[in-house]
């Protein structure tokens, strides 16, 4: 069975089907889903959602573009869902230096992903990492802020060499559509050298569907296309893939 480590269950396009979504997963064999959040209102239905089924699991955080126009006591309400027993992870969090330009406003982001990191240490969980434009900031973060209990580097954009930095630091990398991408030579190179025990998958529906589907709303049943995809980067069979991803994100989110 696949593990989806990143979707977004809790957008508006999924919300007249999300039974429908669940069961589409579960045909395509992903018995496992992460719904993460953006901000409080998607973290509090990420965990509604997570409620309603067994093996779907909630991530609660506010992510960098969203952390701008957020006022600095979400913080607190945010602690407040970290204590629910579906909650396995703080994310998505970090820095996006791809769309807030202005520096003020990075300093806000800087603010926000210490504050949650720190949140994660308390209530001893994982963080999902956003990081888009901002490798060498995001690394120098999680060097001086250490996350205590790991995370994810979700959707991994760096390159093959950053990979180890990251790794070393306790990281999990995350590979999802694009490295289903024709024309994508960077995820490809990467999906290569992630150790076993360190690789990930993911879809971030409704966003990045793989190929042959791209420009379609993406769902975590096209999980089997990223890990075919991997496979053959990695010259094992699809079950290998599927076996170590699975086994550890259930070793990171402590199912």
């Amino acid at each position: 069975m696949f593990f989806d480590t990143h979707c977004h269950l809790n957008d508006r396009r999924y919300q007249k089907d999300i039974k429908g979504y669940v069961e589409r997963a579960r045909e395509a064999g992903v018995n496992y889903l992460l719904v993460v959040a953006w901000d409080v209102g998607s973290s509090k239905k990420a965990i509604k959602i997570a409620e309603k089924f067994p093996n779907v699991y909630a991530a609660v955080g506010i992510h960098p573009t969203d952390a701008v126009k957020t006022p600095k006591s979400d913080i607190q309400e945010l602690e407040l869902l970290l204590t629910h027993p579906k909650v396995v992870a703080v994310g998505e969090i970090g820095l996006d230096y791809h769309w807030i330009k202005n520096p003020k406003e990075r300093e806000i982001e800087y603010e926000f992903f210490v504050a949650q990191i720190e949140l994660a240490n308390k209530y001893k969980k994982p963080v999902i990492i956003h990081m888009r434009d901002a490798t060498n900031d995001t690394y120098e973060i999680l060097k001086n802020n250490t996350p205590k209990y790991q995370g994810v580097m979700h959707s991994y954009s760096g390159s093959k060499e950053m990979v180890k930095r990251f790794t070393d630091l306790g990281f999990y990398i995350s590979l999802g559509g694009p490295v289903t991408f024709l024309n994508a030579r960077e995820p490809k190179e990467v999906a290569l050298v992630v150790p076993e025990d360190k690789l990930l998958i993911e879809t971030d529906a409704p966003y990045l569907t793989p190929h042959p589907y791209r420009g379609k709303i993406n769902e975590s049943a096209k999980i089997p296309l990223i890990a075919t995809a991997i496979a053959a980067i990695r010259n094992v069979s699809v079950e290998k893939v599927e076996e170590f991803t699975t086994k550890n994100a259930k070793r990171l989110f402590r199912i």
